[in-house]
């Protein structure tokens, strides 16, 4: 019998397992995927073997890369991205870790109000949330990321419209500023050679500047886990959860099991009890009970494994109201080097409360081919397939093909591209279901996944209209030579909201400390407990302090524990002493 089983070790299972099992609780934490024991042996800087979806290692699929990834039901033209191994998403998330705008929550009484999506908002102010924040951010730790040059011309573009500098991390008007990014800041001889004998640690500390974000951050060679540039809770929240018992008072160690797919949450009709779950490279089937379980394993599998574990959906909302962000891009075909692919990929940003966000991206050369060709909008000049988007004085709207397309890829590092993030309504129509049209796998029946990107509503619309607006005037205002409106079909790298939070129980499956309304004892530590899609920002940090303030919820209430994020000082995940007992452990 455990105190705690944790299903799915990504951004938010990692955290809570962590964060429990420094308060001396025994915790299981299960992880579908692989384990990714050492980062320079499992990955490489080729964008095929990392990100393509039938056969890279970030792959939504079982740890033996042999055997087929995972199937999903997608009916709508669409790439949802999400990943399965120790630290999910975070490996290969650019690390940008802002907090979510105030006016997503309730009691906000901001002059723009109303900009907000007002029937869905967190069940608790915003200000509750500031010292789960200041945890996570002294944690991982989270800093104001390194400039580069596209991020200095994106500045002076947003400087063209009239935008003031964010000092503060309070996102409370329309403002530039660098990202605050989870990424360790370059020291010695980091980011200042591109020779790969010069950036080994200890010589090279934090990012190198080469690039390679989207394929898993293993950078600086030789350095210790722990001590990896882009803090993934793999290199994180993991080496701190896996040696508890030597950096916390009364802590334990937890148990990691990966390659363990939960099958079935188990209950008594009125508490979670436990989890079955089945080994992937065997087949074999295990069950265990525990005083409180924590789902963590995203926003599709979350609603999935509720609904085949037979859970109550009295009210429908289970995998209801998915929020993506309405993501879209703009590139701008620049006169001069903006050094587009090297660096880390995105460290500026424009916040516009109410409406969204844009940031400037550099990524390698084919994945950006690749995103300038995924449109839903046609080809320009050839076919439209009548998606709401002008073009607001961008040359052409939808993929780039042909002439187009070799154009702006003939000299990469002159694109300065600008990725689009809306606050976009909580609706009832997207959605995570149970496909009837595809045969159940070895664990069950299969996700849909639907999201009507036509049927959308008003204000989102309108709030990536605005986006794109400003997108485009601020790269005219540079001298863009042509200016590219991709319009993209959805695009989900921000998932949200599938198992929210709400302030009602008539549209939410979460309360206010992300326990389960109809399972007692059953928690949400992960993006899909988030109540909305928190003005458009990244979601990884809120997640996360999400998580931290649920942990505090759960030691109090079920293992009568006091608070201590309000009384103590976090331990840094970069600290020597976890590395030094990481080593000392034998785990990898």
């Amino acid at each position: 019998m455990r105190d705690v089983i944790v299903v799915g070790a990504g951004g938010g299972g990692a955290v809570v397992a962590k964060e429990l099992a420094g308060r001396g609780l025994d915790v299981l934490l299960l992880e579908a995927g692989a384990r990714f024991a050492n980062p320079e042996t499992d990955w490489t800087h080729f964008e095929s073997d990392a990100n393509n979806p039938y056969l890279g290692y970030f792959r939504f699929g079982p740890a033996d890369r042999s055997k087929a990834e995972w199937v999903r039901e997608i009916p709508q033209s669409m790439l949802f991205v999400q990943l399965a191994g120790v630290g999910g998403s975070t490996n290969h998330y650019q690390g940008n870790s802002p907090r979510a705008m105030p006016g997503a929550f309730v009691g906000y009484d901001g002059a723009d109000r109303q900009a907000y999506d007002t029937d869905h908002l967190f069940p608790f102010p915003y200000r509750d949330l500031i010292p789960y924040y200041e945890w996570v951010e002294a944690t991982l730790p989270v800093q104001s990321a390194p400039m580069g040059k596209k991020e200095e011309v994106f500045f002076q573009g947003a400087q063209m419209l009239g935008l003031p500098l964010q000092r503060g991390k309070d996102i409370t008007q329309a403002a530039f500023r660098p990202q605050e990014n989870a990424i360790l800041q370059p020291q010695g001889t980091a980011g200042k050679t591109s020779d790969p004998h010069k950036v080994s640690f200890p010589a090279a500390k934090g990012c190198t500047f080469c690039g390679h974000c989207s394929q898993g951050c293993f950078e600086p060679l030789s350095a210790p886990i722990n001590l990896k540039a882009k803090r993934s809770t793999s290199v994180s929240y993991i080496p701190m959860a896996l040696t508890a018992d030597r950096w916390s008072r009364d802590g334990k160690s937890i148990t990691l099991v990966a390659d363990a797919f939960a099958i079935c949450v188990n209950t008594d009709g009125v508490s979670a009890r436990g989890i079955t779950w089945r080994i992937g490279s065997t087949g074999e089937t295990f069950t265990e009970e525990a005083d409180v379980i924590i789902l963590a394993c995203g926003t599709v599998e979350n609603p999935r494994l509720w609904l085949n574990s037979g859970l109550p959906n009295s009210n429908g909302w289970v995998g209801r109201g998915l929020t993506d962000h309405y993501v879209d891009v703009v590139t701008g075909v620049m006169p001069f080097d903006v050094a587009t692919t090297r660096g880390p990929g995105s460290n500026g940003r424009i916040d516009y409360p109410g409406y969204g966000m844009l940031e400037v991206v550099g990524d390698t050369p084919g994945l950006r081919a690749g995103l300038c060709a995924f449109s839903d909008a046609g080809v320009p000049g050839f076919y439209d397939n009548g998606l709401p988007g002008g073009s607001y004085g961008a040359d052409t709207v939808g993929r780039l093909i042909g002439n187009d397309l070799k154009e702006a890829m003939s000299n990469v590092d002159r694109l300065l591209n600008i990725d689009i993030f809306t606050d976009d309504d909580v609706e009832f129509q997207n959605n995570v279901g149970l496909s009837t049209n595809y045969p159940p796998d070895e664990h069950g029946p299969v996700p849909r996944i639907e999201i009507f990107q036509r049927k959308r509503s008003a204000r989102t619309i309108r709030n990536r209209e605005f986006l794109a607006q400003k997108a485009v005037d601020l790269l005219r205002a540079l001298g863009a030579k042509k200016i590219h409106r991709i319009n993209k079909p959805p695009f989900v790298i921000h998932s949200h909201n599938t198992m929210r939070m709400g302030l009602s129980a008539s549209d939410s499956i979460l309360d206010s400390i992300c326990e389960a309304r109809a399972i007692k004892r059953l928690f949400i530590a992960d993006n899909s407990a988030l109540a909305n899609g928190i003005g458009g920002p990244n979601p990884t940090l809120t997640t996360q302090a999400l998580a931290t303030r649920t942990a505090e919820k759960i030691f109090q209430q079920y293992f009568g524990g006091e608070a201590w994020v309000s009384r103590e000082a976090p331990v840094a995940s970069t600290d020597a002493t976890i590395t030094q007992a990481f080593v000392q452990s034998g785990t990898d």
